[in-house]
């Protein structure tokens, strides 16, 4: 396990038709958040168990790629600061020592060791439990922009509206580094995300430019608590170009 002390050329065209809707994956789906290297030598494993939740029903899963292992001999090409901020903010809410790789965050309320495949399962089966109570989220495609409709509920002071765009599967072979040689496929690859909106109770309808943004596997919305907080709702709408 790594320890360190220490989120859009988007092909508007290729989303799925105009009229497009996408519902939240069995209508209340478990968002898992893996923060990842290719220079780690320890998160081939996590990568490739994060490539199978990318396929299962009633999951959301997306990968980030952090900065702060790209001095060790390879430098990640889909890494950002920003997701590294992403990681640091949930090891403040979640009361966590130290960031690492490979960690998943399951439901932005619990943490686990990317590869502990057993235990990540057991996390996600608890905090389907819990979305149950969250609002209804739909996300489609109108006049060339993606609208968030969040449905009313109850809520506990403010939530954020995340947008996020993700990447169709990479095969990348890495040339240097603790896995040189190595040929790695990354599933969900996020290449952007932004706070877009906020949810208090009532319902609200958000509409989001995605000109000019990269990602060209899809996008997710996400309302999660502040201060990276619990997920509560989340939604994801498939790109076919």
């Amino acid at each position: 396990m790594r320890v360190w002390y220490l989120a859009i050329f988007l092909a508007v065209a290729g989303i799925a038709g105009t009229g497009s809707v996408a519902v939240a994956d069995s209508d209340r789906p478990v968002v898992v958040e893996l923060f990842t290297s290719q220079g780690c030598s320890s998160c081939p494993p996590a990568e490739a168990f994060l490539g199978d939740l990318a396929k299962r029903e009633g999951v959301i899963a997306l990968e980030y790629h952090i900065d702060y292992w790209d001095f060790i001999g390879w430098k990640d090409p889909f890494a950002k600061r920003e997701f590294t901020d992403r990681q640091k903010g949930y090891v403040r809410s979640l009361g966590a020592r130290y960031v690492y790789t490979p960690q998943m965050v399951i439901g932005g309320a619990v943490h686990e060791i990317g590869s502990s495949r057993e235990r990540v399962e057991h996390r996600i089966r608890a905090e389907r439990a819990k979305t149950m109570f969250g609002p209804k989220l739909e996300v489609r495609k109108r006049d060339g922009k993606i609208v968030a409709m969040i449905g009313s509920g109850h809520a506990v002071g403010e939530y954020d509206v995340l947008f996020v765009t993700f990447d169709k599967p990479h095969v990348t072979t890495v040339k240097r580094g603790e896995n040189r040689g190595m040929t790695l496929t990354n599933a969900n690859v996020v290449r952007e995300y932004e706070y877009v909106g906020k949810w208090s109770g009532a319902a609200v309808e958000i509409e989001i430019p995605i000109a000019g943004r990269p990602g060209d596997g899809g996008c997710t919305v996400i309302v999660q608590k502040g201060r990276f907080g619990p997920i509560i709702a989340a939604a994801t709408l498939p790109f076919d170009g």
